[in-house]
């Protein structure tokens, strides 16, 4: 007999995985590096550049961009200022 896949929403799966608590804090704690990057990527790709070609504009490897996209990391004020001026967009700072 087949196994049969059941099919789910990110969504649903999302909010299944939000009712642990302890997951639900490890998630929470990443939101800040998951919104700069989302936004670093959303201006590139809508620049329509490679994350080399914004490594070149900022002064930096294509490694750092990577991992700046890819969470890995904690990057600096300097170096979020560089990738801003670089991608003509601002950075705000909002404290709730």
């Amino acid at each position: 007999m087949k196994n049969k896949t059941q099919n789910i929403s990110h969504e649903k799966f999302k909010e299944s995985l939000m009712e642990d608590s302890a997951f639900r804090h490890e998630y929470e704690k990443l939101e800040t590096e998951f919104q700069i990057a989302r936004q670093i990527i959303g201006a590139r790709i809508k620049q329509k550049i490679s994350q080399q070609e914004l490594a070149d504009k900022v002064g930096t490897g294509q490694a750092v961009i990577s991992r700046l996209e890819g969470m890995s990391g904690k990057p600096s004020i300097s170096l979020l200022e560089r990738v801003a001026r670089a991608l003509g967009i601002k950075i705000y700072l909002t404290i709730q």
